[in-house]
């Protein structure tokens, strides 16, 4: 089952079941992807409909955006608006694949780092490129930026 017949499967349940966060997160979610799919379409792109593998990226961006949300809200005494962003971020994340732990990311680079032969920071691009093909949203690319610049530097 593709991951859009899976969205519209737990669309449907979630109306059935009146779960009005999930049914409200999912139907966002939908948008994205039609959003998204539309911005293909424009660019030239001959498929239709992208891969999962792009709307784990997208769904990745969403989960990051409830964060900073979560953020703002915490710091502006919100906790109620808080709460409903973290309860839409863990919906989200339910259709994402595992996260890796800090040590398994780790692993990941430096197996990437010697199957591509990087040797110093000049080859940070190619590290990362395999790295997001690999583990895409599996892995937060902000953090492991950081452990590709301390593992070539």
């Amino acid at each position: 089952m593709s991951l859009r017949d899976k969205l519209n499967a737990d669309l449907k349940d979630a109306m059935k079941a009146g779960d009005k966060r999930k049914l409200a997160t999912i139907r966002l979610m939908n948008a994205a992807i039609k959003d998204k799919d539309i911005n293909a379409r424009t660019e030239g792109h001959d498929s239709e409909k992208l891969p999962d593998s792009a709307l784990m990226d997208l769904f990745a961006k969403m989960v990051k955006q409830r964060q900073d949300s979560i953020a703002a809200y915490e710091q502006g005494g919100r906790a109620e608006l808080a709460q409903q962003e973290r309860e839409e971020m863990e919906i989200i994340q339910s259709y994402m694949p595992k996260q890796l732990s800090e040590d398994e990311t780790r692993e990941a680079i430096k197996g990437i780092i010697a199957a591509v032969g990087a040797a110093s920071i000049k080859d940070m691009g190619k590290v990362m490129a395999e790295l997001k093909t690999r583990y895409s949203g599996q892995i937060d690319m902000g953090k492991a930026g950081g452990v590709v610049k301390s593992l070539l530097g």
